[in-house]
C-alpha cells in the first residue's frame, strides 16, 4: 500500500539534557503523521468523532530504535498502511533522517464509538479513501 511521509523538525523541547530525542517522543511524531495522513484523505478527527461518531485508538504497538535523532535534525515520518479489517488498521511507521532509519514501529488502531469506546467497524467513506489514495 502506498506510503504517506511527514517532515517534521527536532526542537529543543523534543531533546533531553544531552540533545537526543527522548524515546516517547517517537510516539508523538508517529501519531502527528497519522493524523496528517487522515488530513491527506480528506479527514479532520474532530469530524470523524462529531459526524461519524468514531475515533481511532491504539491497539498495540512495537518499537525498535536503531539510532539516536537529535536537536535540529530534519526528519521524516513514514506511514504505510499494511493491511485494514472491519474494524482495525495496521501501518508500518519509520522516523528517518536522510536515507537513515532511526526508528521503527508496527501500529495497530482500533476503530471504537466516540461514546462508548466499543470496536466499531471503520466506516466504508474511509475505506474508500484509503483505496483512492492508493491508486494515486
Amino acid at each position: 500500500m502506498s506510503q504517506f511521509n511527514w517532515p517534521l523538525r527536532v526542537y529543543y523541547e523534543d531533546t533531553d539534557s544531552g540533545g537526543v530525542v527522548y524515546h516517547s517522543n517517537y510516539l508523538n511524531f508517529m501519531e502527528r503523521a497519522r493524523t496528517e495522513w487522515l488530513r491527506a484523505l480528506g479527514f479532520e478527527q474532530p469530524v470523524l468523532k462529531t459526524d461519524l461518531g468514531i475515533i481511532f485508538v491504539v491497539h498495540s504497538m512495537t518499537l525498535v530504535f536503531k539510532s539516536p535523532a537529535y536537536f535540529n535534525d530534519l526528519l521524516e515520518i513514514r506511514a504505510r498502511l499494511l493491511k485494514i479489517g472491519h474494524g482495525s488498521m495496521e501501518f508500518i511507521q519509520s522516523v528517518a533522517r536522510d536515507d537513515q532509519l532511526l526508528v521503527e514501529a508496527t501500529v495497530k488502531l482500533a476503530c471504537v464509538d466516540a461514546v462508548s469506546f466499543k470496536p466499531i467497524g471503520i466506516p466504508a467513506i474511509i475505506k474508500q479513501a484509503m483505496k483512492n489514495m492508493e491508486q494515486l
